[in-house]
């Protein structure tokens, strides 16, 4: 990793996005370096708009809140649509292709990739862990944290009530990351 790196992981609520914001913030501390974490929920929660936003950093961070991020994981299209265009030139912005149309992708501005999160996800067996797969993509496509670091982090993030799906999601991250691997 090149020292920096910010993105704005965003979708419905329900869609996990929450829960992959606060995987990557802990995988970026047990991986040494700064975080900030800032979520943000609509008004209708499960089915309502969310995003959050991390900041990773080698160096003290300033601020939480970033005008331009470096990279977007979309999960739906009214999130494409809401964050594309803030996304800086030549950002990565994973897309949901399940879920939006890779047409609608700023191909000539910024780097898209698209991950059919949710496809992948039912391939393993619970169409949830689309959320898994995508933060699997945007891990392996930025180096941010090492992908064993971010599975390991999943203990910290998953309650021990549900501590026996962190195999399957452990697997769907990396599902996810082989899905963009070149």
């Amino acid at each position: 990793m090149n020292g920096y790196q910010d993105v704005i992981v965003a979708g419905f609520g329900g869609q996990g996005v929450m829960l992959i914001g606060t995987l990557l913030a802990y995988a970026a501390m047990e991986d040494g370096q700064n975080v900030t974490y800032l979520p943000v929920y609509g008004p209708e929660m499960r089915g309502g708009t969310a995003n959050c936003t991390v900041v990773i950093s080698k160096e003290d961070i300033g601020s939480p809140i970033i005008r331009l991020p470096k990279s977007l994981i979309a999960m739906n299209r009214p999130s494409l649509d809401k964050f594309q265009p803030q996304v800086l030139d030549g950002g990565i912005v994973v897309v949901n292709s399940s879920l939006v149309d890779m047409k609608l992708a700023d191909s000539s501005r910024v780097r898209a990739v698209g991950v059919p999160a949710n496809e992948i996800a039912d391939g393993l067996g619970n169409t949830k862990m689309a959320n898994m797969v995508a933060i699997g993509a945007y891990v392996q496509l930025t180096g941010v944290v090492p992908l064993d670091v971010l599975k390991a982090s999943l203990r910290k993030v998953i309650s021990p009530n549900y501590a026996k799906m962190i195999p399957a999601n452990e697997q769907a991250i990396q599902a996810g990351a082989d899905a963009v691997r070149v």
